[in-house]
């Protein structure tokens, strides 16, 4: 049960990022950004944009990879 759950929230966490970053996008394209509020905007994007890279590496990457591995070898060990 407690793998289900880490998967949920792996899962969940990266629809959110994603999410996040579409949205972000979509209102810089459809909404005039403040002057004052541009580095701000910028800087936001910016942070999502490397979440998503870290998304994207994780279930694409060597790090899927390794954890199942990982996992792999744990049930073997715990006799499961």
């Amino acid at each position: 049960m407690n793998e289900l759950w880490k998967q949920i929230f792996q899962y969940g966490l990266a629809a959110l990022i994603f999410g996040a970053l579409v949205a972000v996008i979509i209102l810089l394209i459809v909404r005039a950004v403040p002057q004052e509020n541009k580095d701000a905007i910028l800087i936001l994007v910016g942070v999502l944009a490397s979440a998503f890279t870290a998304v994207i590496g994780f279930f694409f990457g060597s790090s899927k990879n390794s954890q199942a591995k990982d996992d792999m070898l744990n049930k073997k060990l715990n006799g499961h």
